[in-house]
């Protein structure tokens, strides 16, 4: 498990075109609404943030910056690439740029030791991330399925459920930030 000093964090896993995005956007959102200062770490492959012709473009292709940090009286962004050692852990990645937040939630990231939250549409993919007999089985706090016969050892919730991202918040908010708003270490090591 992550340390206690770590921002808490819940990750949004599933394969590919599983409704990941929807299922985070509407957690999210609860959280928000429920007065939680929320951060998000989405993790993808290959994607540009900053655009031909403008100023952070041109400071980091043009004039080769590392980063580049755009910072603004409403808004700030950090572009750059990862150290020649790699992409860096979600762990160290929260502990950088996640400051001021009470939670994170992290899309993707599934074999980070996080507890996570799965979407499983069978549709997409027909196994789930999800296996009871598997290490790391303890940290998937619910499963998120528009299959009615899904069966787990953890939570199993039905995809498009009216109170979906109710349930979630409230999932999220007893199981990892608790009464008092901090994370609570389930004692399950990793």
């Amino acid at each position: 498990m992550p340390p206690d000093s770590l921002t808490p964090t819940v990750c949004v896993v599933g394969l590919k075109d599983s409704g990941k995005t929807s299922v985070a956007v509407a957690l999210v959102a609860e959280l928000t609404a429920r007065g939680h200062r929320v951060g998000i770490v989405k993790h993808g492959h290959n994607f540009r943030l900053d655009t031909p012709g403008t100023d952070s473009y041109r400071l980091r292709h043009e004039g080769g910056a590392k980063r580049v940090v755009l910072a603004g009286p409403d808004d700030f962004a950090v572009m750059g690439e990862w150290d020649p050692d790699g992409e860096l852990p979600l762990a160290e990645v929260i502990r950088r740029f996640m400051g001021g937040v009470d939670i994170v939630v992290a899309e993707g990231y599934k074999r980070e030791p996080f507890p996570k939250i799965e979407v499983h549409r069978p549709a997409a993919h027909p196994r789930s991330l999800y296996d009871a007999r598997a290490k790391g089985a303890e940290l998937f706090l619910t499963v998120v399925t528009d299959d009615p016969t899904f069966v787990a050892e953890c939570r199993v919730l039905q995809f498009g459920d009216e109170g979906l991202a109710a349930s979630l918040a409230d999932l999220v908010e007893e199981r990892i930030l608790g009464e008092s708003g901090v994370y609570e270490d389930s004692g399950v090591s990793d």
